[in-house]
């Protein structure tokens, strides 16, 4: 699945610079230069996927405490970059910080997903809201429609493939992070990007675990004509409208969350599934 662009880190635009030329960073290594911050970034950024990863699949115990050392052999990384990791994630909500010190993946009640979907879904109504107020790029417009034409295209067929519902994803988080980018606010930017880590909150979390049902391109249909209406009411500077439409649209998430707790077969099947403390049957 490809990565969705960043709305950050463009190169300055060029043009001769006047006065002296800057030293090549790599003869700054010893003290601590740019390429050595890129390559702790980077190692850092690996790090935190990875265990990101071992979160959501269920491989790190909510509540025990994570060895580092266990760690830096697991993931082949020195202690620092895991560190790091552990600090960030614990910053998105995944992990807790015991009292002694050190961490534990965190678990989450039923109410907390569905709170975090509502944020998340309130968050980006506001995004869609000042999209509208404050206008958009023809870029930005021309990418979310190419979004749509390609969402539009796999839902002509009269029935999805395993492989539709992966376009769709794919297409689907593009669209969700183009909107993003309309708000022009790194702060809201941030703020989105943090809800969506948590478990199943993000506007994909239930794509691919539906993809077997039998309702599950009307449901796609109903999202995507969404899109379209918030589309819509951006271009049309109507902003209360948009932020009204991607409110609704997140209860599409929340109603999946509903069918997912019904369905032990599909609920298997989500990442961050086994961080969720289930509510006992009555």
């Amino acid at each position: 699945m490809a990565l969705p662009r960043s709305a950050f880190g463009a190169p300055p635009l060029g043009g001769a610079a006047s006065g002296p030329a800057e030293p090549d960073p790599r003869r700054r290594l010893d003290v601590g230069g740019p390429a050595e911050d890129s390559a702790a970034l980077s190692q850092t950024l690996r790090a935190q996927l990875r265990l990101r990863e071992l979160i959501l699949g269920g491989e790190l115990e909510p509540g025990t405490r994570i060895a580092e050392l266990a760690l830096v052999e697991r993931l082949g990384a020195s202690r620092t970059p895991i560190r790091m990791a552990l600090v960030r994630l614990q910053e998105e909500g995944l992990l807790d910080a015991l009292p002694n010190g050190g961490f534990a993946a965190k678990d989450f009640s039923e109410t907390d997903i569905h709170d975090a979907i509502e944020v998340r879904g309130t968050l980006e109504g506001l995004a869609a809201r000042l999209a509208a107020e404050r206008g958009v790029s023809s870029l930005l417009l021309a990418d979310a429609r190419e979004c749509l034409q390609h969402i539009d295209t796999l839902l002509a067929a009269p029935s999805l493939s395993e492989e539709s519902f992966s376009g769709y994803v794919q297409h689907n988080g593009r669209f969700h992070d183009v909107l993003a980018q309309m708000a022009g606010s790194a702060t809201l930017m941030r703020q989105l990007e943090r809800a969506k880590t948590l478990p199943l909150a993000s506007p994909n979390s239930f794509a691919l675990s539906r993809a077997a049902g039998a309702l599950a391109r009307d449901m796609l249909v109903v999202a995507q004509h969404q899109h379209h209406a918030v589309l819509d009411a951006i271009r049309k500077r109507e902003g209360a409208r948009a932020q009204s439409l991607m409110c609704e649209h997140a209860r599409i998430t929340q109603d999946n969350l509903r069918q997912a707790l019904r369905d032990h077969g599909t609920w298997a099947q989500l990442p961050g599934a086994k961080l969720l403390r289930r509510k006992p049957a009555s």
